[in-house]
């Protein structure tokens, strides 16, 4: 299934860089390798899982300083940790660890007036804390009884709007600490629904929703509960963030995104954005009431005038393009930006003068980021080839994190309308320096309906020309989603192709960056259209490299692409020597009632189940298991709400009921995606360990 945000998710490394190098070019996912790196030995699974992972740059508001999180992993422990660290931006050279990681510290934020706002857990919960431009001196500003989960500052500094998990029935926060130990202290554990969602990605419902409080920065006063009584969650669950709230320029009102959940939250894609001034809490106006759709992402002008969001159209499809609207704070007047721009926007920031809207989005196998002219919509790219997962901007330019096929995350920096190539200011991962990567390249094929469809061929790491090589199909999931040129670090194609392998991976109708409309062409035809170019596309790869041994191949797939490996099994049989389906569908009809978010199957299938059936089983792979033979290796994390465990365990069970070769791996305490450390490692393992088995000669 598609998921949003991204993010961040699990982060793993080991040290940071002790120093940067010299400024350089951001790598091309198809550059060759270098004669040194080509030297060295393979990158491969352990290297991924012990990477150190960059994240959340944050600019100073003189454009000197930037600071950005650093996640390392301690697989022998099983254990991650952040740290945050401090860079020159006009002197670039090491980067400083910042004193206040001693007692924790994350989501570091810059204040108007130049301090460093970070929360830490140094006081036994989650608090707000700020410190001097360097880290030093941390003076506690938030002192709530419950843990902050996300925060935002006021313009002036002087206030702070926080997310806490709250009873929305309770009358303060006393009320919320106390109905939480009482709940820790009774031994009876059953509980009771009476609306859904019950379960929700990976996390039963506790009857808690995420409110917004505000503070004074000074500490006087009690927190200001501007959300009570509205019933829904902000930042929404389970991947919120504060990008769905903010001040208005003034510090005066609260603008967030949100849903009310009543009870069609599971099947409802309707968040609004709505106003609520802290001076009258719980009186909310809805400023986008007229989309029944997803709103999101307010940001104001520098001149407080205009604020900018995203909206999508439908209501009830996730996956639909995030368009950008303007509207003025004075009339309410609302226009649309770029509305012939067919790329949905991820993110947005306002110029420091107004007139330029910057935003990330996905791009034909790439996420660039891109200059919106806030007065006519002209679009214009700014960075090339690579994945753009932040950027700030600075006096001249920007800083961005941007990863590639063959590179986690770096920071690099370009000015605003340079030609030149960015240049790297940091290297959080040097030991990487001396790894051989394969080689890869985007193709291009006609696939359903004669369209043109995207794909990559990576080399194995060490390539020989004219040696041909087992083949990885990697089948992205999503189904809304992409395998293009970015890093990943739990589907990492680099892996295997150290591994020895060749990896070819299909961006099949359905996945994102291509237009609206080729998006749109999955739903309700999950088994047709993608798998007539995953089939074009495995012809024309083979019949363009010929280093690709079409006879020794594995298919590999989570989520969607689990349950294109089930469909494979029943409708492409002979394709592959192995399959691997992580979290896969099995039966869709299933999935329409065991799911959590409703709305995705009902739009995929075109209602619920009792409404159209035959929309939940004409691409349904459980009438197909009579064709089943390929060997199969399945793999279920038990915390997956997603796609329920029951789903991995039929399809075992009809493998094994048919005397078909294959293996399960249950882990009990990972959800849709494996992140413990220890849980990767062994997944990892086992998963290589099966395309060892199929692929490559006994020795």
């Amino acid at each position: 299934m598609r998921h949003r945000s991204l993010l961040a998710g699990a982060c793993a490394a080991l040290a940071l860089a002790a120093a940067v190098p010299a400024l350089a070019e951001a790598p091309a996912a198809s550059a060759p390798a270098t004669a040194a790196a080509q030297a060295g030995p393979a990158f491969n699974y352990n290297d991924m899982i012990s990477a150190n992972r960059l994240g959340d740059p944050q600019v100073s508001p003189d454009g000197r300083w930037v600071v950005y999180s650093v996640t390392t992993t301690d697989v022998a422990a099983n254990r991650r940790s952040g740290a945050l660290y401090i860079l020159d931006l006009r002197n670039p050279g090491e980067p400083r660890k910042l004193a206040i990681n001693e007692g924790g510290a994350n989501t570091a934020r810059w204040g108007s007036n130049g301090q460093l706002y970070f929360l830490s857990g140094r006081s036994g919960s989650s608090q707000v804390w700020r410190a001097a431009a360097d880290g030093t001196g941390p003076v506690q500003v938030t002192n709530l009884p419950l843990d902050v989960n996300a925060y935002r500052l006021s313009n002036d500094g002087s206030k702070v709007v926080v997310s806490l998990a709250v009873f929305p029935d309770c009358a303060d926060l006393a009320c919320t600490v106390d109905r939480n130990k009482a709940v820790a202290d009774d031994p009876a554990t059953g509980q009771v629904y009476d609306r859904m969602f019950v379960r929700h990605w990976d996390t039963w419902a506790d009857g808690t929703q995420n409110h917004l409080f505000v503070v004074n920065a000074d500490g006087s006063g009690a927190p200001v509960h501007v959300t009570k009584g509205f019933d829904g969650d902000t930042p929404s669950k389970p991947f919120g963030d504060e990008s769905e709230f903010t001040f208005t320029p003034d510090g005066q009102s609260i603008v967030f995104s949100a849903r009310h959940a009543g009870s069609s939250e599971p099947w409802s894609t309707n968040f609004d954005l709505y106003q609520v001034a802290v001076s009258a809490p719980g009186q909310f106006a809805n400023l986008t009431d007229n989309n029944d759709a997803w709103d999101t992402g307010p940001v104001f002008s520098p001149d407080g005038k205009t604020m900018a969001y995203r909206a999508m159209a439908r209501p009830g499809f996730e996956a639909d393009k995030y368009s950008i609207f303007l509207r003025d704070a004075a009339s309410g007047q609302v226009r649309q930006v770029a509305a012939d721009w067919d790329r949905s926007a991820d993110s947005l920031q306002w110029s420091k003068d107004g007139r330029t809207l910057y935003v990330t989005a996905g791009d034909v196998g790439q996420t660039r980021l891109f200059s919106i002219d806030a007065r006519n919509g002209n679009v214009v790219p700014i960075t090339g080839e690579g994945h753009v997962s932040a950027f700030q901007q600075t006096a001249s330019g920007f800083v961005f994190a941007q990863d590639t096929l063959r590179r986690p995350s770096e920071l690099f920096v370009k000015t605003f309308r340079g030609r030149e190539m960015p240049r790297q200011i940091t290297n959080v991962n040097p030991q990487l320096d001396a790894k051989t990567f394969g080689e890869a390249e985007q193709f291009n094929f006609p696939g359903w309906n004669g369209e043109t469809v995207h794909g990559y061929v990576i080399k194995p790491a060490n390539y020989v020309e004219g040696q041909k090589y087992p083949v990885a199909f990697l089948i992205h999931g999503g189904p809304q989603g992409s395998f293009g040129n970015s890093w990943s670090y739990r589907w990492n194609p680099s892996t295997y192709a150290g591994a020895g392998y060749a990896v070819v991976m299909i961006d099949f109708h359905g996945s994102t960056g291509y237009g609206q409309g080729f998006t749109d062409a999955i739903s309700q035809h999950w088994g047709d259209r993608p798998l007539e170019d995953l089939q074009k596309g495995w012809a024309a790869a083979q019949q363009k490299y010929s280093f690709l041994d079409g006879d020794n191949a594995c298919a590999l797939g989570a989520s969607y692409g689990g349950y294109m490996i089930n469909w494979i099994a029943g409708q492409w049989p002979d394709a592959f020597k192995c399959l691997v389906n992580h979290d896969g569908v099995f039966d869709i009809r299933g999935m329409g009632y065991g799911t959590e978010e409703l709305w995705f199957t009902e739009w995929e299938y075109g209602g619920t189940p009792y409404e159209n059936p035959e929309g939940y089983e004409r691409f349904n792979p459980v009438h197909h298991v009579s064709n089943w033979k390929t060997p199969m290796l399945v793999v279920q994390g038990d915390l997956d709400f997603r796609i329920p465990t029951a789903q991995g365990l039929s399809t075992f069970s009809a493998l094994q009921r048919r005397g078909i070769e294959s293996k399960l791996i249950v882990f009990p305490n990972e959800n849709h995606w494996v992140l413990k450390p220890a849980n990767s490692l062994q997944w990892h393992n086992e998963v290589f360990g099966w395309l060892d088995q199929h692929l490559k000669p006994a020795n």
